[in-house]
């Protein structure tokens, strides 16, 4: 896709993380550590609260990817660092989590290098945030 340059923002979404995620995502992912549901555990081993699973946090940017692509296949390379934990409270809100993928360049085979912005509040929950794909053809 010819169009696309460095700089360029592609892709933009907003998340929120609900105690029913943590609960929906421990079922799928067999996850069920306990400071991942329950407040008086994650508060005993120094935590917050209760947070979200990283791997979780990590899916909602690769969603945001494939959601830009529009075929899972078309993203060659995702690898992330986990930098700060994402608090889940428990009320019905939940946590915004920010996810804003930037193009850092285009290569001459077609694929396309991004740098994906993880926030909460501002603050980074994911560094290194980085992909490989093959951009929608339009």
């Amino acid at each position: 896709m010819s169009d696309l340059a460095v700089g360029q923002v592609v892709a933009d979404q907003e998340y929120l993380i609900t105690r029913e995620n943590l609960v929906r995502y421990a079922g799928a992912s067999g996850d069920f550590n306990p400071i991942h549901w329950n407040d008086r555990v994650a508060k005993s081993v120094g935590l917050p609260g209760v947070l979200a699973h990283g791997m979780l946090t990590m899916a909602l940017a690769g969603r945001l990817l494939t959601d830009w692509v529009g075929d899972p296949a078309a993203v060659v390379e995702y690898s992330v660092r986990f930098s700060r934990p994402v608090v889940v409270p428990d009320d019905d809100h939940g946590v915004a989590v920010h996810v804003a993928a930037t193009v850092t360049d285009v290569r001459p085979d077609g694929l396309v290098a991004v740098e994906l912005a993880v926030k909460v509040d501002e603050q980074k929950v994911l560094t290194q945030a980085r992909a490989l794909a093959r951009p929608p053809q339009r």
